[in-house]
């Protein structure tokens, strides 16, 4: 994917969907004052559908923006060109690369800022995405509240353009997985059961930590392409693949600590958890990893997993963690259907 010079004309017609216009169209905004504010956000009743966008194409999304109440109790859904299963469903802040949705402080007392070229959560919980979404036919954007009680305000922003749409184009798509805890043999499973020709293009991982042990991230990641009986991609461990080393600090005896980071591409944005305030005990992490400028290419498919592991005297062992993530690739339709979410009260994640 190349970033668009910002410098060339474009032959493009912009939209924006929002609560203040919400079909999208031209002059379709407030009617109030210059000093009102009409329709800033839109409640949600226990198992509402909300349609954030309905649209004809072709065209692209550009970014995403949502605010208010983000909880795991809402899902997002994308469709594309009519298919009658989606091919973006999570959960709506897991989506945004922020799996612990309640924590609003890491462990310096700060607000855990993601700041990344393709995703941004700012403070407080702002959710922001710049994935770029082409669509040839129609896009479809829901956001569904699946609690047993009306839910809070919803703020959102999806702006785009009516545009030509290459033919090499492919299709984005994101699907959330969790296992708490992993499984007995250690490995997490981020991606599988994908076909088509496409691309992996990253993944947001949230781990919460079981055990005595401080040192979870000897696991590697492996990618399996097109069939591959074994890995064709395999990464050492779990702070190398996110880009960083030595536990992200915690092996240093000159830091001794957990050193948060938010790249471009890659980083390691929130360390919670303090061992303070009662009933908040886990470590928790959150973590990202785009593959933007180094896509893993497949023609038929592809799978993506990560080992839960540790080190002891006896030499490396499976963990037993609480393992959450949302996988993001691109691929040419049709797609298959995305693996079932949990039930809502199985993503209280906090």
């Amino acid at each position: 994917m190349e970033y668009m010079d910002i410098s060339r004309r474009r032959a493009g017609k912009s939209f924006a969907f929002s609560p203040e216009n919400p079909a999208g169209i031209r002059e379709g905004g407030s009617r109030g004052k210059p000093w009102e504010k009409n329709h800033p956000c839109i409640p949600v009743e226990a198992g509402e559908t909300l349609v954030l966008m309905d649209a004809d194409g072709p065209g692209r999304i550009q970014s995403i923006w949502i605010g208010g109440d983000v909880t795991n109790h809402f899902i997002l859904r994308i469709y594309w060109d009519h298919q009658a299963f989606p091919s973006v469903e999570a959960p709506l802040p897991a989506f945004f690369g922020y799996g612990y949705p309640d924590n609003v402080q890491d462990q310096s007392g700060s607000f855990p800022t993601l700041n990344s070229a393709m995703l941004m959560v700012a403070p407080c919980r702002g959710m922001n995405s710049y994935w770029p979404m082409p669509f040839r036919r129609h896009c479809r954007i829901t956001l569904t509240n699946r609690s047993p009680r009306d839910r809070h305000v919803t703020y959102y922003c999806i702006t785009g353009a009516y545009e030509s749409v290459p033919d090499d184009a492919l299709y984005f798509h994101a699907t959330y997985r969790q296992s708490r805890p992993t499984p007995a043999d250690g490995v997490y499973t981020i991606l599988d059961n994908v076909s088509g020709r496409g691309h992996f293009a990253g993944v947001a991982l949230f781990v919460g930590t079981n055990g005595g042990n401080g040192c979870w991230v000897e696991g590697e990641t492996k990618m399996y392409i097109d069939g591959d009986r074994f890995p064709s991609i395999n990464y050492t461990g779990t702070e190398d693949y996110f880009c960083g080393s030595y536990a992200f600090g915690y092996d240093k005896p000159e830091l001794g600590r957990y050193t948060q980071y938010s790249g471009l591409y890659a980083g390691m944005y929130a360390v919670l958890g303090d061992r303070v305030n009662r009933y908040n005990v886990q470590p928790r992490f959150m973590l990202y990893r785009w593959h933007v400028s180094d896509p893993i290419c497949f023609d038929q498919s592809i799978r993506v997993v990560i080992q839960n592991m540790h080190f002891t005297s006896h030499g490396h062992r499976p963990r037993r963690d609480d393992y959450a993530s949302t996988a993001y690739w691109y691929q040419e339709l049709p797609g298959v259907q995305l693996s079932p979410l949990p039930e809502d009260e199985e993503l209280e994640l906090d």
